[in-house]
């Protein structure tokens, strides 16, 4: 599994991002263009801003889906999306592109940050751990989006 703290990941993203397109229809799913783009801030958010948006964790999320949120397998499609990282209003694409892009250049600036506050789900990451983790769930959106 890529890692977002590297630098080729880091530019295979920040490409893949450049190359959508407002009018791309996705693969599956109930997201246009610019509803994915400000959809994908929200974990970058988490990492960089320390934000939470009301999840919640307990037990039995940490132990059945902690490890597959870095490990090689990509994600499901139509998995259920947590309430605080649902977006159904209206998305400017252009804006929400900028902002994405600047999230994924904050996260990659902290790429030598060595004491990440615990994920409000998942508790403690290694900083690998976050790498990969944001790496997959915006590789899974852009293929979902086939760039």
């Amino acid at each position: 599994m890529q890692s977002l703290l590297d630098q080729k990941a880091y530019n295979e993203i920040q490409q893949r991002i450049a190359d959508l397109k407002p009018e791309t229809t996705p693969l599956w799913g109930k997201m246009n263009a610019g509803q994915m783009l400000k959809h994908c801030q929200r974990p970058l958010d988490i990492a960089v801003y320390e934000k939470d948006f009301g999840l919640k964790s307990n037990i039995l999320i940490r132990l059945l889906f902690k490890k597959s949120m870095y490990d090689d397998r990509p994600f499901m499609k139509n998995m259920p999306t947590p309430k605080g990282f649902k977006i159904t209003e209206t998305a400017d694409f252009n804006l929400e592109r900028e902002n994405l892009l600047k999230r994924v250049d904050a996260f990659y600036n902290l790429r030598d940050k060595k004491d990440w506050k615990p994920h409000p789900v998942f508790g403690k990451l290694t900083p690998e751990q976050w790498g990969k983790m944001q790496y997959k769930h915006l590789n899974h959106h852009l293929n979902q989006f086939k760039v």
